[in-house]
């Protein structure tokens, strides 16, 4: 239901949109901006978005003082490319940054790309960003640009995920120092640098633009025991973790509002909160084990179809509340369609910067929607998720009318989301006529967008970055009696340890530990080339099965003078996790594998290089540990399991 304004209100807000759109304010009445992202929040996972249980009264609050859009969509159903549309305007394979970023990906948020807080710091405007960045996969590198490099004057973030978990993180950089171990909660730190920044940086004589990026309620989900304690008659722990991961998200938020309304900017303060897909798991977790991180992914679709990844209602459509007090009035619900992407267009316009007229830009100022007015696009709504399910792997939505596709952009399905808002009712084979035409202005988007974006980086992965499978691997030998299995190669005896010869083909030997592991152990290995040659590689391996396609490795990649970490055959060395190493590549590497799989991630420790890298969700327990390399002969110690 669209809401009600009275017309005494509608007239000056109609100026008041042109007048943003065509000038920038006199200094002292340059508006302040907030951008207020959770992680993997749900749309239905909020109070005022209906959830029965979860409480969230700072949110709920917001929105009474403000407007409550039921169809707010992020730009993608994964992290990073949500986040890149809103800094850009751009739909995410159009800026570059078309999946989740792995530490050591090559995509990122290039240079070229204009953002929101460079196009404002021409008109004095001062620019902060706190919180989860993931826009990089060499964060806090020179290989790549950092927040800086994007327009913020200073930042406080992590890479990607809060490290160990959101309790005591330890991975956050400020200003591209490594701040250390920090105590506290992620959500209320990652506030409370944004409140300080205010308090104590920010000149009171300039405007400011701030995006404050949470990871709750992502996993690895921590929660202070004190918002656990709002949940005590939830049997499940994991119910009980997520549900207060959730509130410890609103009192962070509800923190922040507060340093904002006691400095007196409440006023002049344009604050939109969102989220950047939707909630993570199946929303029955895992019963095997009810104290594991996979039991606390307990995020609410409200009903709608799909989870995160996918491109159905469920996956993308997300919370979103604004808040500028006398230029929206409180209390209002609008039911009018808004992206992620538009956030971008809005503040530019309200703040007088140019919108770039050299490249296309996505969103729209959504400021007409905030009255129930609907938005004019000269670019439909698009996502597509390389992650998503092979059948609904992207979408397109005119009106109420939405177009879901296959992996493969062959088959389609339609949905009239204004009737049908849990997709429920195929239309396509009802309506052939929509159908086509639906189909027809979907293909020229996404040609449009294609060929805009830097195609390079996803061509070689058709797939969207899922494994690719690896060649069929022979039977190897064992000269050692050590090693359970060999495929592909032959294990011989040195005076360093082994030789593993795989010069024909990827190889491997492994050894079947006594008992499996199911949380996490560390273990360490020195390998070294055993060959003359530019293709020179060693890798620790470990998996649940031994065999090549389910076995993850992590090591050196010698000739490639890197070091990193991948799924499966060496096809997916790409688009694993690595690093640009300073090492002669005929000397010895000794590696520290750590594996988290109460986390999901392993950790990969070579000299002074540290690589994270994110493991299958799937990946619950480890039976076997061994030595991999690929067309060479590599030598390796003994493997020592550490703890």
């Amino acid at each position: 239901m669209r809401p009600v304004l009275h017309a005494a209100l509608i007239a000056p807000l109609l100026l008041l949109t042109h007048a943003w759109q065509a000038t920038p304010c006199d200094a002292a009445d340059q508006p302040n901006f907030i951008v207020f992202l959770a992680d993997d929040l749900g749309w239905g996972d909020l109070g005022c978005y209906g959830h029965p249980k979860i409480q969230t009264p700072n949110l709920d609050q917001f929105a009474s003082e403000g407007v409550r859009f039921t169809q707010a969509y992020a730009a993608c159903g994964v992290c990073s490319p949500s986040r890149s549309s809103i800094l850009t305007g751009r739909t995410p394979y159009r800026n570059g940054v078309w999946r989740w970023l792995p530490v050591g990906n090559p995509a990122h948020l290039r240079e070229s790309e204009v953002t929101i807080p460079e196009s404002l710091q021409p008109l004095g405007y001062q620019t902060m960003h706190s919180g989860k960045w993931h826009l990089n996969g060499y964060f806090n590198s020179d290989e790549q640009p950092q927040p800086d490099d994007h327009g913020y004057d200073w930042w406080f973030a992590t890479q990607n995920n809060a490290s160990p978990s959101h309790k005591d993180p330890i991975n956050f950089v400020r200003n591209r120092k490594e701040v250390g171990p920090l105590q506290g909660f992620s959500a209320p730190l990652v506030a409370e640098e944004a409140s300080t920044w205010l308090k104590q940086q920010r000149d009171p004589e300039r405007p400011f633009f701030i995006t404050v990026w949470t990871h709750e309620p992502h996993l690895p989900i921590e929660s202070d025991p004190k918002f656990q304690q709002l949940y005590s008659e939830i049997e499940n722990p994991g119910v009980r973790q997520h549900h207060g991961n959730v509130t410890q998200l609103d009192h962070a938020f509800g923190n922040l509002i507060k340093t904002v309304d006691e400095l007196g900017l409440r006023d002049n303060t344009f604050v939109i909160f969102t989220s950047d897909n939707g909630p993570e798991g199946s929303s029955k977790g895992n019963l095997k084990n009810p104290e594991s991180q996979q039991n606390r992914t307990w995020g609410s679709t409200g009903g709608l179809r799909g989870r995160k990844r996918d491109s159905h209602e469920g996956g993308i459509r997300v919370p979103g509340i604004v808040r500028w007090p006398g230029k929206i009035q409180p209390g209002t619900v609008s039911d009018v369609p808004i992206i992620g992407s538009d956030i971008f267009t809005t503040v530019l316009q309200i703040a007088g910067a140019p919108v770039p007229t050299d490249r296309t830009i996505d969103g729209v100022n959504l400021l007409p929607a905030c009255e129930g007015k609907s938005l004019d696009r000269p670019v439909p709504l698009f996502w597509r998720t390389h992650i998503a399910p092979p059948a609904s792997h992207a979408a397109m939505r005119i009106g109420d009318w939405k177009i879901v596709a296959d992996q493969k952009l062959e088959k389609f399905q339609l949905y009239q989301i204004a009737k049908d808002w849990k997709e429920e009712h195929d239309l396509a084979d009802e309506m052939p006529e929509k159908l086509a035409e639906m189909k027809a202005k979907f293909l020229e988007v996404w040609e449009g967008v294609e060929n805009e974006g830097p195609k390079q980086w996803w061509i070689d992965q058709p797939d969207g970055g899922k494994r690719k499978p690896g060649p069929k691997l022979s039977d190897g030998t064992d000269a050692t009696g050590d090693f359970d299995v060999v495929k592909g190669a032959t294990v011989t005896a040195t005076d360093f340890g082994y030789l593993l010869d795989a010069s024909q083909s990827e190889g491997f030997a492994v050894q079947k530990l006594d008992a499996p592991i199911q949380e996490s152990a560390t273990f360490r290995v020195q390998y070294r080339s055993a060959i003359d040659s530019t293709t020179r590689n060693a890798c620790f391996c470990f998996g649940a099965t031994a065999v090549n396609d389910r076995l993850h490795k992590a090591g050196t990649l010698i000739g490639m003078g890197r070091h990193g970490a991948f799924d499966g055959s060496w096809a997916n060395v790409g688009i694993g996790a690595s690093k640009q190493g300073n090492f002669d590549p005929t000397e010895t590497f000794e590696a520290t594998v750590t594996i988290d799989l109460d986390h999901g991630k392993l950790i990969l420790s070579v000299n002074d290089t540290r690589i994270e890298h994110q493991l299958p969700s799937n990946l619950e327990s480890i039976q076997y540990v061994g030595i991999y390399a690929k067309k060479t002969k590599s030598e390796f110690s003994k493997i020592t399991r550490v703890k």
